[in-house]
């Protein structure tokens, strides 16, 4: 088109004014580019409905928390069809991603900003992982965008066929990959923390341009799109969020007491350590977080930071106050005072919502959730689809735990109404 719109100009003004056109053509084709909506969004195959042809589960019912719909799920679940189903595995991710090309278009992931909003405002991710390698791809297909950054830190327990469909994986974006250093993850050790200090690293040195860092781990699924997430983010101003409550006294022989690793597990050798090299007293919180980038580079580089950092890498379950901690130091940036006159509990945090089973029961009465629709491990709801429509009405960006083994039609359906919820948008 701007060849001809040229050859027509060129023969029918002198030449002098040819270079006039030229720029001027140009110029227009230019900002026509600018104002136009990438091309993908015209058409519906970025949309994930019917990606499950084999159910006739109607996932707008689900999430509309129709009794019947979620029963339909629960009996499709017991079928020897649906627990026969095909599953892919490490080595069908290895050969999927030998064609980037097909793999990101098989997959539907999005290629190009969804708005300008979305574009000037990238977002880092840290995502821990050891297994169920189709978690992980539907997990980063439902947040990835090309301005994000993600680092994911594979378990060096792992398979080798696991952390090379994950390598796979990563190999077919520019903004997607693999912690430059892994860690042998030990539960409850600092080994967890280590795993995110590594992509912290590689994150900050990769980009100045992301504005905050959210981690997650292969069990979470956002119940925002990212949109979303970057409005909330925005209303934060600078400030992080996570949760961080007083240190109840049943938790004190966590820090009091040295913990090693042996044999792979973390024991109490019974030594009694040394008081945290902190004025702040030590707070109680999550493994999860929503921070600025400013408060990761405080983080990587403040010294009394690092010695606090040294001095809790041998007690147990470090994750769970660290980060609580660091956001009560006054000088943090985006911190929250220790003398603030109440506490971030998950519940008021954005980063993540976890149903605990003695939080549980009728919600007219005052409790804080309705009852699990799945199953719980270790007091923690992994989620079913009768769990959506409660869930999605809540402030948080992601929800934990999703299992693919538990309950598929939970992930699937949630997944759907997001990449739904996305694409809708472009059209206002």
């Amino acid at each position: 088109m701007l060849r001809k719109l040229l050859r027509r100009r060129l023969f029918s003004y002198p030449t002098k004014y040819y270079f006039v056109v030229l720029i001027f053509s140009l110029i227009t084709f230019s900002v026509l580019r600018i104002h136009q909506k990438p091309e993908f969004v015209s058409v519906r195959h970025l949309e994930l409905a019917g990606e499950n042809p084999s159910s006739d589960i109607n996932c707008t019912k689900v999430l509309q928390g129709d009794v019947n719909e979620i029963q339909k799920v629960k009996l499709e679940i017991l079928t020897v069809k649906f627990k026969k189903r095909p599953r892919w595995t490490p080595d069908d991710y290895i050969n999927m991603t030998g064609d980037c090309t097909s793999f990101i278009k098989r997959r539907k992931y999005i290629v190009e900003p969804l708005s300008k909003e979305e574009a000037e405002f990238p977002i880092a991710y840290s995502i821990v992982v050891h297994h169920k390698i189709e978690m992980l791809d539907r997990l980063l297909r439902a947040i990835y965008m090309p301005q994000n950054f993600y680092c994911i830190h594979v378990d060096t327990k792992s398979e080798d066929s696991y952390l090379a469909a994950v390598t796979g994986i990563a190999s077919c974006f520019s903004n997607v990959f693999v912690a430059s250093r892994l860690e042998s993850v030990v539960y409850a050790s600092w080994s967890r923390v280590q795993a995110d200090l590594n992509c912290m690293k590689d994150l900050y040195a990769m980009s100045a341009n992301w504005k905050y860092l959210i981690n997650l781990c292969g069990m979470d699924f956002p119940i925002k799109t990212n949109l979303e997430i970057v409005r909330k983010l925005k209303l934060l101003m600078g400030e992080n969020s996570l949760e961080t409550e007083r240190m109840p006294s049943h938790k004190e022989e966590r820090w009091k007491k040295r913990y090693e690793v042996i044999n792979g597990k973390l024991t109490n050798t019974g030594t009694v350590k040394m008081l945290p090299p902190l004025e702040t007293p030590l707070f109680s919180g999550s493994a999860y977080f929503v921070v600025s980038r400013e408060y990761v580079g405080y983080v990587l580089q403040n010294e009394k930071l690092q010695k606090f950092m040294e001095w809790a890498q041998d007690t147990y379950s470090p994750d769970e106050y660290l980060w609580a901690t660091i956001q009560r130091i006054p000088e943090v940036p985006g911190s929250l005072s220790a003398s603030h006159k109440y506490d971030l509990s998950d519940m008021q945090a954005v980063a993540r919502f976890v149903k605990w089973q003695y939080f549980e029961g009728d919600v007219s009465k005052g409790a804080p959730y309705p009852p699990c629709d799945g199953v719980h491990v270790r007091s923690v709801c992994i989620f079913g689809a009768g769990d959506l429509n409660w869930m999605l009405r809540n402030h948080h960006l992601f929800a934990n735990k999703f299992d693919v083994d538990v309950d598929l039609f939970a992930i699937q359906c949630l997944d759907e109404h997001l990449r739904h919820k996305a694409l809708e948008t472009l059209k206002h």
